[in-house]
């Protein structure tokens, strides 16, 4: 066989050319494809392996998107106007100039919904990108074409379990209500996001390519691109090469690239987190070709919630080096933000955002945070995201503990610092000692440490 190289645009090697892909024809079978050898309902889903691999992809931009306002507001009391057009504002700080975090989408359907969307554009910022979200129907439609938005989603469930199931349409009869949707969109100009619900459950090649090709066919009859959001609706994804699809995320993505034809800058993510995967697949969906990963704040979605945005941010960082830009301190004011003005109690241990997350109780870490604190803190949290690292006095904090806590909350120079052999720190654990020993179960609040330390050396502190 006569096989042809050039140089690829991505990896600057020379390839094989491969041939074009034959997009198999849609598989309109009677009966649906529930994949029973993976999804035993009685049963936790098997993780099963054919060993095929693809290989790292990585875009030359990559981006988040937002659905806070959107699947965010699924799983709790709806934001009201104000708070959603707070938060939007945060965003766009968070984002930075050049715009990571890309696009934010909304829910059309309430007046609050409609009036945050409103004052949002009225705001003129280029990101995040104000879009919406709709049901594959006609009515949806109408909603949306008056509104001023460039993009909307557009549900468009791909997995047997929707179609037959819920919807009860054969393949065809779904895949041609949706196309219609989508071609009423390119008519008026307006982007289709196509959310392919489901994808983790789908059959890929039988359903997913070749509908998703005609939908690439229309990109290029529109020249309006038609952009492609893989679902992992109940967070089935995997993240291990060599899993066999329809669960391996970077198969799904490898394959919607270089099967069915959607360009990279079109194609994203966006994951559940029911087994705890939500983070790392949406970083191997970077890795193997998305440009996008779809989060919302805190994580709060359906059920167990999406990926955290503020997870991704820190992810971007971590995989390019950079935060281009971002803002991350802005994660500390968001966090404030939900606690005091929305009334959302953060889990404490919840990372990047918990009250607990940059703090320890053991008093063998306290002495080494003592010593130097990049022993037990994971980065520079002062400086990254406005949380000094501190410790929770209780009987375990030890001397350590207690001399760093008053380091740490009187912000004392090096010269000043005090370790653990302070007389003070002496007395403020006999204090601590007695209070245990008597049958205390709570940790010592910061307004009785305050108290104790002006009672022991008063004066020779001040915040």
């Amino acid at each position: 066989m006569n096989v042809k190289y050039a140089i690829s645009k991505e990896s600057n090697l020379l390839e094989a050319v491969r041939p074009e892909y034959h997009v198999p024809p849609l598989d309109d079978v009677k009966e649906p494809n529930l994949f029973r050898e993976q999804f035993s309902y009685g049963e936790v889903p098997k993780t099963t392996f054919d060993h095929h691999r693809v290989p790292y992809n990585m875009p030359k931009d990559i981006y988040i998107t937002d659905t806070t306002f959107r699947d965010g507001q699924q799983s709790r009391a709806p934001y009201t106007t104000k708070q959603m057009v707070d938060l939007y504002k945060l965003l766009h700080k968070l984002g930075g100039p050049k715009g990571i975090i890309k696009q934010t989408e909304f829910f059309p359907y309430s007046k609050a919904d409609r009036k945050a969307i409103e004052e949002c554009l009225a705001l003129g910022y280029e990101f995040p990108e104000v879009t919406t979200w709709i049901r594959a129907v006609k009515k949806d439609f109408e909603l949306v074409k008056d509104m001023g938005i460039k993009e909307t989603g557009i549900l468009v469930s791909c997995s047997d379990y929707h179609i037959f199931k819920k919807l009860g349409k054969t393949r065809k009869e779904a895949m041609e209500q949706y196309l219609s949707i989508v071609h009423d969109a390119l008519e008026v100009g307006i982007r289709p996001r196509c959310h392919l619900e489901d994808i983790t459950r789908a059959d890929f090649y039988g359903f997913v390519v070749p509908f998703v090709h005609e939908l690439v066919k229309m990109t290029e009859q529109a020249g309006i691109p038609v952009k492609i959001r893989a679902c992992d609706t109940l967070g089935y994804g995997l993240p291990y090469p060599g899993s066999s699809l329809p669960r391996n995320v970077a198969r799904l993505i490898y394959a919607l690239q270089n099967h069915a034809g959607v360009a990279s800058e079109n194609l994203e993510w966006h994951g559940h987190n029911d087994f705890y995967k939500a983070v790392v697949n949406a970083s191997v969906a970077w890795l193997h070709g998305a440009s996008a990963v779809n989060c919302s704040l805190l994580g709060i979605g359906e059920r167990t919630g999406n990926v955290p945005l503020e997870a991704m941010v820190f992810e971007y960082a971590s995989l390019r080096g950079t935060f281009d830009g971002m803002e991350p301190t802005v994660i500390t004011e968001i966090a404030e933000y939900f606690e005091k003005e929305i009334g959302y109690e953060i889990p404490p241990m919840t990372p990047f955002v918990g009250k607990n997350f940059n703090v320890t109780r053991a008093g063998i870490h306290a002495d080494g945070l003592l010593k130097d604190e990049e022993i037990y803190n994971i980065f520079d949290t002062n400086k990254l995201l406005g949380r000094p690292v501190t410790v929770a006095i209780s009987n375990v904090s030890g001397a350590a503990g207690i001399a760093y806590w008053i380091n740490t909350y009187f912000k004392l120079s090096d010269n000043e610092k005090i370790d653990k052999k302070d007389e003070l720190v002496g007395k403020i654990q006999g204090w601590i000692n007695a209070e245990y020993d008597a049958g205390r179960q709570t940790s010592i609040s910061e307004e009785e440490m305050v108290e104790l330390i002006e009672k022991f050396a008063p004066g020779r502190f001040s915040k």
